[in-house]
């Protein structure tokens, strides 16, 4: 079939963020390539150089044209599937994310470190550490959303594995019935203009099936690309055989014990979709009155009225008299079956158990009262009553025993019960039946109204309320006991603001509807017994039975009507998603059978999602695990924010702004991403608009980031918010950060040597100097603070200290510290120590920073030689750092922190005179404590500023050299700054005579408003002292400017 063909295309490189390998043939045309273009371009520049020289100065100056930046170079993956890359090749220069991520993700999944280290096949006495990730739908690829969960959890499990903790990361993903049907009937009309019932249900699941294997695979590769380290021998869908099984068990156990019924009841139906939906699927938009809205199904030119009150009169049965009513969906008026009003208004009490006659159908309406449902001060005190079409109606009709009448057809149509309305769209008759109420007489008005409308989240089409036999679950003696879990602590649910929401809407909880009136998903395992010889009605539940399988199906029937002959009809419907998804925790892991791996790893540690799905989803795990298995699924819910976009918009894909993963990792242009919406499920009509979003959000396009800071950046976000706001440009700053690491470690191999040597333990050795006792000192406090910032799943914390230790204390301060310390001809024990500082902090650097960005650590890593005491073959198994007592050093830091200030002091002194290069200092010392430190690290300190050429320290009481400015810090020690011969001092005082001019009008502009009339009686008192600080300010830089001039002056009288 054509159509499966399609569904079941191959997944390109382009959308699994592969490029694809090339042949050895192309490898081979590609070196040739590469070879005579260097030929080629060394030769030309030859010319060009020989060329300009014989010409000498005669040659006129070319105008100088922007150079363009060379091609980057297409890096091929040489390392076979499931390999060791290869170390021992040169270091490249630079950090380039497609070559360090490649290989080493199928080398950790075939050395099996995913799968759980178990002691002897018992769990870790460290413990266990278990997340069932939360499966997303095979409706198409993951977004940014997924990408952030995965870097959350993935963060986790990688840190709990290397603290030796026993850990099952369980990946999988999810049938999703609605939304993957949906998307699998748009493209076949969008390809063949056929619907599902073209093909039939069998075929039609065939092609959804197909579509699972395409998207699945697609999921799969995308969450191996971002380095998620799932257990894939574990792999699970919620269709699969052991879930199938689960879900069925769960329906069964349910019925027998009375939570599971059937009703005939209201529900939420999308004639979009052409299924009911739960109340969590249906979304309340506020309009604040009158409102012209388009719905799907209709013309998109065509928009009906929402937000108003339609008034009009119903005349009393044998009288002229009339009463009136109103209503927001005046079409339902057809399905009216009684007028309610309070027993107590005096208005209608002899009115009381009269009748009104429909206009249109051939119905007399019974006035009743009702105390519950009608306000005697609200509107006319008089209320229509449609128990078939609206949920308070429902109510009353319940009490009142009142007539249910439904108008609707599963399309949208109305049915034979509206009359002459009959085969009308709704919205149709909406317009319609109030030009008939005028031709009647009986309109009175229509006011606007604000309101909610129901929406399907799913479709997009306006919900009706609408009755319909279905299987229920009865939500109360489910909800008690998951309320109570989180009220005892068995149960903790972060942020506070998303335990607050639980216990706020699931004391709400209506009862459940499990019917979808769909093809693809868990068919219902019940069945309708239709017995021989007997009217037998679908809606009565002595003719329904329940089964495992056909056979115990049977057998049920045969014990209920023994003797008789009859048929066994399963029902077509299948069951909410959420049904089979909410045993995830404890079916993956084998139940209702008491496996190995239900006993080890159930209740499982966390579940971690969104906040968008607490109920959905989180809440009918707890309550479904609770009443299956007795525990509480997991121990802890963290739920992260919702990603927005730059601008703060929810992420749609109608408005372009969705981001997939892949295009973040590997770059993409804005043409390929104007493509991307081209060629995907978006209706025609919204393309235009989200390539507009694209050109304002991505205007440039997405740079290529990388896997590594993707997860960096998206833990880096205040994760307990309810919106983050997604910057791209900071994602391609931590790939800056990454190619920081790269050139530091280069850096500091260079510096280790080839036969460097690690210390078999990381001990101190009594010989390190003031700066390796301060790094040592800084790495504890981050691994600390990393640690217990893991602990709290504060990863904005985690990922703050990380950063700072790498970029501002490893990198810009201690590597270029020891420059002098490891360079040809210095000391060679001081040499020594500063390597195996270097090398210690390395090790421990990485490991720490290895579960935020797994592949670049990795890959640096395997570059560093090992300790005797170690032989972990990879950093992800390898011991994560814990604090050291040894380490802690309070007067180390306390020191080194004033060596930094000196040199900060340095900084200042050259910036002020604008001294950038080969600049002399001076550090005088009042005490030999103070001399001791300084001398010590005067080396350090040379590398500590820019542009200095020397620092020499001096005993107290050693001259000065004249001609040099001065900067005390603290009470022993100043630096100085030769200034005299270095500088043009008549320029400089011109240049700050211009800065003090130009701080006096500010100031004068400042003073100018407070003398304004009555500035101390109208002028706001803050707004007042917000001057007063402005002019102060002014005044005191002014002042410091004035003394730089004397300084200056002072300089030049001593030349």
């Amino acid at each position: 079939m054509a159509i499966e063909d399609n569904l079941n295309a191959a997944p390109t490189p382009e959308s699994t963020g592969t490029p694809p390998p090339l042949t050895k043939n192309q490898e081979k045309n590609e070196a040739k390539r590469k070879a005579k273009m260097e030929k080629f371009l060394a030769k030309k520049a030859a010319q060009e150089a020989k060329g300009a020289e014989a010409t000498g100065n005669a040659k006129p100056k070319e105008k100088k044209t922007k150079s363009v930046p060379k091609p980057k170079d297409t890096f091929v993956n040489t390392t076979p599937e499931g390999e060791k890359k290869d170390m021992t090749l040169e270091m490249a220069g630079s950090y380039d994310p497609v070559a360090v991520e490649s290989a080493w993700y199928s080398w950790w999944e075939k050395q099996g470190y995913f799968q759980p280290i178990t002691d002897n096949g018992k769990i870790s006495a460290k413990g266990s550490f278990v997340i069932t990730a939360p499966p997303p739908n095979v409706t198409g690829k993951l977004h940014i959303g997924h990408a952030m969960g995965i870097s959350i959890q993935d963060a986790l499990v990688r840190w709990n594995r290397m603290r030796g903790v026993t850990t099952l990361f369980v990946p999988g993903t999810d049938h999703a019935g609605i939304s993957t049907q949906a998307v699998v009937e748009n493209q076949v009309w969008k390809q063949f203009g056929k619907t599902r019932h073209d093909y039939g249900r069998g075929p039609f699941v065939d092609m959804v099936w197909d579509w699972k294997h395409k998207y699945g695979d697609i999921i799969m590769k995308q969450m191996r690309r971002m380095g998620t380290s799932y257990d894939w021998t574990r792999e699970r869908f919620t269709m699969d055989d052991m879930m199938t099984r689960a879900t069925k068990e769960t329906f069964v156990r349910l019925f027998d014990d009375g939570i599971i019924y059937r009703s005939n009841r209201l529900v939420n139906w999308c004639h979009r979709l052409n299924t009911s939906l739960s109340n969590l699927e249906v979304e309340k938009v506020e309009i604040p009155g009158r409102t012209m809205m388009s719905v799907p199904g209709y013309p998109s030119e065509e928009k009906f009225e929402f937000g108003v009150l339609v008034h009009f009169a119903y005349e009393i049965e044998g009288s002229s008299e009339r009463i009136v009513v109103a209503t927001t969906r005046i079409e339902t008026m057809l399905g009216d079956t009684a007028i309610a009003v309070h027993p107590d208004d005096a208005r209608y009490k002899h009115l009381h158990g009269k009748f009104a006659r429909h206009p249109f159908v051939d119905r007399r309406i019974p006035i009743i009262t009702d105390s519950e449902a009608v306000d005697m001060e609200y509107g006319t005190g008089a209320v229509k009553m449609t128990p078939a079409h609206d949920p308070n109606d429902y109510e009353v009709g319940k009490r009142h025993n009142l007539e249910f009448i439904n108008l609707l057809n599963d399309d949208g149509t109305y049915n034979q019960n509206a009359g002459p309305y009959c085969g009308m769209l709704r919205f149709h008759i909406r317009k319609q039946i109030i030009e008939d109420i005028k031709a009647k007489g009986l309109y009175v008005d229509t006011t606007s109204n604000p309101m909610e409308v129901p929406v399907c989240t799913k479709s997009g089409d306006i919900i009706e309320p609408l009755m319909k036999p279905q299987w229920w679950v009865n939500i109360r003696p489910l909800a008690e006991p998951a309320l109570e879990a989180v009220r005892d602590g068995r149960l903790e649910i972060t942020p506070m603001a998303a335990e607050k929401d639980w216990f706020h809407k699931l004391g709400k909880f209506q009862d459940w509807c499990l019917s979808r009136q769909l093809w693809w998903g868990h068919q219902i395992p019940a069945y309708f017994v239709r017995v021989a010889g007997q009217e037998c009605d679908s809606g009565d539940i002595n003719y329904w039975v329940v089964g495992r399988d056909d056979a115990e199906a049977r057998k049920r029937a045969e014990e209920k009507f023994p003797g008789v002959a009859f048929e066994l009809e399963q029902d077509p419907d299948v069951l909410d998603t959420w049904f089979s998804s909410g045993l995830w925790p404890f079916a993956l892991m084998g139940w209702p059978d008491n496996t190995d791996d239900f006993e080890k790893y159930y209740p499982t540690s966390l579940l971690e999602t969104g906040n968008d799905i607490l109920f959905f989803w989180v809440a009918r795990m707890v309550m479904l695990g609770m009443h299956l298995t007795g525990k509480v699924p997991f121990a802890k819910v963290f739920c992260h924010a919702m990603i927005r976009d730059a601008n703060g918009r929810k992420m749609s894909k109608s408005l372009g702004n969705v981001i997939d993963p892949i295009d973040v990792i590997q770059g993409i242009s804005l043409d390929d991403l104007h493509a991307k919406l081209e060629s995907g499920n978006l209706d025609p009509r919204e393309v235009s608009k989200a390539k507009e979003g694209q050109v304002k959000d991505f205007p440039e396009g997405i740079p290529e980031c990388g896997t590594d800071a993707l997860r960096f950046a998206l833990c880096a976000y205040p994760l307990a918010s309810s919106d983050i706001k997604l910057d791209i440009q900071r994602v391609d700053g931590y790939r800056k950060f990454c190619n920081k690491l790269w050139n530091a470690t280069r850096f500091a191999l260079m510096k280790l040597g080839d036969d460097f040597v690690p210390q078999a333990e990381a001990q101190l050795t009594g010989r390190e100097s003031l700066a390796e006792l301060w790094i040592l000192h800084r790495l504890n406090v981050a691994i600390r603070d990393v640690n217990a910032a893991l602990a709290d799943m504060n990863f904005m914390v985690a990922t703050t200290a990380i950063y700072g230790f790498w970029l501002n204390e490893l990198c810009d301060i201690f590597i270029e510290y020891i420059k002098p310390v490891t360079a040809p001809g210095a000391n060679p024990e001081a040499c020594s120590s500063a390597q195996q500082t270097l090398y210690t902090c390395l090790d421990q650097g990485l490991r720490m920073l290895h579960p935020l960005m797994p592949f670049v650590t990795e890959e640096l890593w395997q570059r560093l030689p090992r300790r005797a005491s170690e032989n972990e073959p990879s950093i992800s198994i390898a011991a994560y750092p814990e604090p050291r007592s040894d380490y802690e050093n309070a007067k180390a830091e306390s020191d080194f922190k004033f060596v930094m200030d000196i040199a900060t002091a340095g900084r200042s002194l050259a910036a002020a005179y604008n001294i950038v290069a080969k600049s002399e200092f001076y550090i005088s010392n009042s005490s030999d404590a103070s001399y001791a430190l300084t001398s010590s690290l005067s080396e350090g300190i040379v590398t500590m500023i820019s542009g200095c050429q020397s620092v020499t320290v001096l005993r107290s009481g050693e001259a000065i050299p004249a001609g040099c400015v001065v900067s005390s810090v603290g009470d022993e020690v100043a630096i100085h700054l030769l200034v005299r011969g270095k500088v043009d001092i008549g320029q400089e005082i011109s240049k700050i005579e211009d800065k003090i001019s130009k701080v006096e009008q500010l100031k004068d502009g400042a003073v100018k408003r407070t003398q304004v009339p009555k500035y101390e009686t109208v002028v706001p008192q803050s707004v007042r002292e917000a001057n007063a600080s402005k002019i102060s300010n002014y005044d005191a830089e002014i002042e410091v400017l004035q003394n730089s001039i004397k300084e200056f002056l002072v300089l030049k009288d001593g030349e």
